[in-house]
């Protein structure tokens, strides 16, 4: 082991993936949860909530309050923190726990944000968020996207992923933490254009769950994902984007993951919208944070504040929050006069 201890905050399905690739790389690795059964399943050897069925290493363990690690290890041997927080719980947790976080980041240790939102209140993203409350110390966040299903990454499958981040020294830092035989990284400067990437491509992972609920196929499919990708790239110009970005790991590779991938939870999402069911009882029966359906209101306002044309992505929202029949909007968009296809006309 190259490395001493890492804390993973938050005990999701992707946070506890990502403290399996960290334990091939650390002594310790701890996840902070807010959940006893969720703790108590992590220190026995498994996620039963968020990842059943996946044995975790000996190494990982849980806590609840941060001074549980106090009797664990020293201050000084933590050496990543990694944020596995759902968008909608980013800025109340930083702010409860701001002098904490900030001791570690005074420390120049990397801090690796997983988060895949925008916050339908303020529009803002991780970033945005992060860089607000540790403004100091901007250099030190990296933000890690692309096609990875946990699942699939605690069986080791070979998966690569996109890193982005200010500083070069931190992105490769924080690289050699992450990377193992099957889990490589790439980096890029255009933290903008990974988080656009990893936020729209949920809400059209839905929309590719919807779709195939209608019982439509492939050829559906594929339009959805290559026009979704041009309304993407709108997006990404009005964020100062980079256009190859939405075209790499963190935009295309993930769209197409989770629009036919089955471990998709915003594809099985679209699923059940498609038999019938509503939004909020299809969130309030599951524990599992769902980012494309609060993240498709704050695409639909985006899109009004900045005069973007997304039609894809508004017909999304307009079946999520505004009840309209999922027929109908395919129906409309199919009515749409043919044009020439150039992306930002």
């Amino acid at each position: 082991m190259n490395y001493n201890t890492a804390i993973i905050v938050g005990g999701g399905a992707f946070g506890t993936s990502l403290a399996a690739v960290l334990a091939n790389n650390f002594k310790h690795v701890f996840i902070k949860v807010r959940s006893v059964d969720v703790r108590d399943g992590i220190n026995s050897g498994e996620n039963t909530v968020y990842l059943p069925g996946h044995k975790l290493s000996k190494n990982i363990k849980s806590f609840l309050e941060w001074k549980d690690l106090d009797h664990l290890i020293k201050f000084d041997d933590i050496e990543v923190i990694v944020n596995g927080l759902p968008s909608s719980a980013i800025r109340k947790y930083y702010l409860e726990n701001f002098e904490i976080i900030e001791k570690h980041l005074k420390k120049d240790l990397p801090f690796v944000s997983l988060t895949k939102g925008i916050d339908a209140d303020t529009l803002e993203m991780s970033d945005d968020i992060l860089f607000e409350i540790f403004p100091r110390f901007k250099e030190n966040f990296v933000f890690l996207s692309g096609p990875s299903f946990a699942h699939e990454i605690v069986n080791e499958h070979i998966t690569m992923v996109s890193l982005a981040g200010m500083s070069k020294s931190i992105l490769e830092k924080s690289g050699k933490m992450l990377e193992t035989s099957f889990f490589k990284i790439m980096f890029t400067y255009d933290i903008k254009g990974v988080l656009l990437g990893g936020a729209l491509k949920n809400i059209l992972a839905i929309g590719g769950g919807i779709i195939e609920g209608m019982g439509h196929n492939h050829n559906t499919k594929a339009a959805m994902v290559t026009r979704g990708i041009a309304e993407m790239l709108r997006f990404g110009h009005v964020y100062n984007a980079r256009p190859e970005t939405f075209y790499g790991l963190s935009g295309m590779g993930d769209l197409i993951l989770t629009t036919t991938g089955d471990l998709s939870r915003n594809k099985q999402f679209g699923l059940e919208i498609a038999k019938g069911r509503s939004p909020s009882d299809i969130i309030q029966s599951s524990r599992s944070v769902v980012e494309g359906y609060k993240t498709a209101k704050a695409a639909y306002l985006i899109t009004k504040k900045f005069d973007i044309r997304a039609r894809i992505f508004t017909g999304i929202y307009s079946i999520l929050h505004q009840n309209v029949k999922p027929k109908d909007v395919l129906l409309e968009l199919m009515r749409v006069p043919s044009r020439f296809e150039i992306i930002f006309q």
